[in-house]
């Protein structure tokens, strides 16, 4: 009896030490087909052993959050939040994320038309301020300035909302309203009730300011801008220009391919900008213009951006213009947006800029050949007060102007 409970025990022994063999082998198992699925995985995408552990570390938190997260947990929320999460980390406020609504909004926004207030906003050193107001716009209409510092949108801070849902927040349905607390330097903060109307930009204004002196403004860069100011530029030969101020004061920038179109009517033969990735390919956009008929003032203020640097440093590179005002905001940088995969998309800055003498402006910006300071902000409307002395920037535009023309400074077709 003893010998054969003897052999009871030893097989119930084995049949324990067997299944923990069998437990054991299938989490063995599951493992390496883990390790060889994440590997395969970095094999494909060329990712290192660091890269390979990062990402276990990333499954394996989303994974235990998922499970063990008191409440119940969307993945997708999560997948979201750790793009979010990654982007935010570059400390580039150019780069965002852009969840559903937002990506959907980007794309409604190319069309021209939209409802909103009517104002360009830039991202600097954590502060959100409006670069340009458009004349005739309700945001003109209540008083908005360049300069002035949006501090909450209905009364949520603009630090706990994410760069690229700012613009969303504002935007909305024709006739509603949206309050905008407003910090202006010297002044109490203020909040401002605005209705929302339906935006059209255009973008380019000119006239004679007399005889000889043409005045064009571009408030800023869109898919019509070229041709914008090739109608400008006829109507003010037709009325005898000799030459003409350029005004890039307040213009945020825009879309590239019409700075480039309208360098090529005002940049002398050459590079007009390289734009350079971080590998270092290069791709350079030219002017095949052969020779330059007026001389040129170039109006900069610190809220010119982007485009507008771009196109006022292959002016001043080449000595196709004089630079007068203030150093301009210094956005140098690409972006590019992405489709995803959930009708999200993902805006990542992917190069910099650089004038035809190699400059970067990014985080320097344009510096002018004449510094003209203004005491307070103005109101850069369509259809400038040639009489006002508070622009002493286009005051000083006008007598270097004067002074070129004068000086036989001109070619002649």
């Amino acid at each position: 009896m003893k010998g054969g409970a003897g052999c009871i025990i030893k097989i119930i022994c084995d049949k324990i030490l067997m299944k923990k063999k069998i437990f054991f082998g299938v989490i063995v198992t599951a493992i390496i087909s883990s390790m060889l699925t994440l590997g395969g995985l970095c094999l494909i995408l060329g990712l290192n052993a660091k890269s390979f552990l990062n990402l276990g570390r990333f499954i394996g938190a989303m994974n235990f959050i998922s499970s063990h997260y008191v409440n119940e947990v969307d993945k997708n929320i999560l997948i979201d939040g750790a793009i979010g999460g990654m982007v935010r980390s570059l400390g580039d406020p150019h780069s965002s994320y852009l969840e559903p609504k937002i990506y959907s909004q980007l794309k409604a926004d190319t069309s021209g038309t939209f409802g909103g207030i009517g104002v360009y906003m830039g991202f600097k050193e954590g502060l959100v301020f409006i670069l340009s107001v458009i004349p005739g716009s309700p945001g003109e209409k209540v008083g908005l300035m360049a300069g002035d510092h949006i501090l909450a949108v209905n009364s949520q801070p603009v630090s706990e909302i994410d760069p690229s849902e700012i613009a969303l927040k504002i935007r909305g349905e024709v006739g509603s309203d949206v309050e905008l607390l407003i910090h202006r330097e010297g002044e109490e903060d203020k909040t401002y009730t605005i209705t929302r109307e339906v935006i059209k930009v255009q973008t380019v204004s000119s006239k004679m300011l007399d005889n000889l002196l043409g005045y064009i403004r571009i408030s800023n860069f869109s898919e019509n801008t070229g041709a914008e100011f090739k109608d400008a530029m006829k109507k003010l030969e037709s009325e005898n220009m000799r030459g003409f101020i350029l005004d890039l004061r307040q213009n945020p920038g825009g879309v590239i391919t019409s700075c480039i179109e309208i360098a090529n009517e005002i940049v002398p033969k050459g590079p007009i900008v390289s734009v350079i990735q971080r590998d270092g390919e290069k791709e350079i956009f030219s002017s095949d213009l052969e020779q330059v008929k007026y001389p040129i003032i170039v109006l900069l203020d610190r809220n010119s951006a982007s485009a507008s640097e771009l196109l006022s440093g292959a002016l001043q590179d080449t000595k196709a213009a004089l630079i007068v005002g203030e150093t301009s905001y210094g956005k140098g940088s690409v972006q590019t947006v992405i489709p995803m995969f959930q009708d999200d998309g993902l805006k990542l800055t992917i190069a910099k800029y650089y004038t035809p003498n190699g400059r970067s402006i990014d985080g320097t910006g344009i510096k002018p050949d004449v510094e003209v300071k203004l005491e307070k902000p103005l109101m850069i409307s369509r259809d400038p007060d040639t009489d006002s002395s508070d622009d002493l920037q286009l005051a000083k535009a006008k007598e270097l102007l004067t002074e070129q023309i004068n000086a036989g400074k001109i070619l002649f077709e």
